[in-house]
């Protein structure tokens, strides 16, 4: 039970650092890919507002915050795979392997948003953003999810 909860109370704080950084990462795709920094948050408020959320520009309390919550739950979803897989471990990781295996999981998570979720699930972001600002977007997402095991480690 002690495991349990230390995944959970983990989980929330690598799925926080992940969602924080790899927001960070849409609002500069945003930016340079279409010129609308909040339209990559927004799109991802089409799991509740459908295609309207896609064209939105402007940040608003609907759309970007919607899309925030949306994309801060997800991230804590795979930080909970990342905190377990942690857990596992007899000994604290490294710095390299924390990385690894953040590195590990945000691939995952990019392959099954973009190549295995029905349309209406897919993060929606990547109907807004290039190649290079979706992989910029992975990038950080993996390595806030390190962040809290880097910050623990010596």
């Amino acid at each position: 039970m002690k495991t349990l909860v230390r995944v959970l109370k983990s989980a929330a704080t690598s799925g926080s650092y992940a969602s924080v950084v790899s927001t960070v990462a849409l609002l500069h795709g945003g930016a340079r890919d279409c010129s609308a920094a909040f339209a990559p948050v927004n799109a991802v408020s089409h799991w509740l507002w459908g295609d309207k959320a896609l064209h939105k520009e402007q940040g608003s309390l609907r759309y970007s915050l919607a899309g925030y919550c949306i994309h801060h739950a997800a991230s804590i979803f795979w930080a909970l795979g990342y905190e377990f897989l942690l857990s596992r471990r007899k000994a604290e990781p490294t710095k390299f392997e924390a990385l690894t295996l953040a590195g590990g999981v945000a691939a995952t998570a990019c392959v099954v948003d973009l190549y295995c979720t029905p349309e209406r699930l897919t993060p929606g972001f990547e109907r807004r953003l290039g190649k290079p600002s979706l992989a910029y977007v992975y990038l950080a997402f993996g390595a806030g999810l390190a962040l809290h095991a880097l910050l623990k480690s010596k």
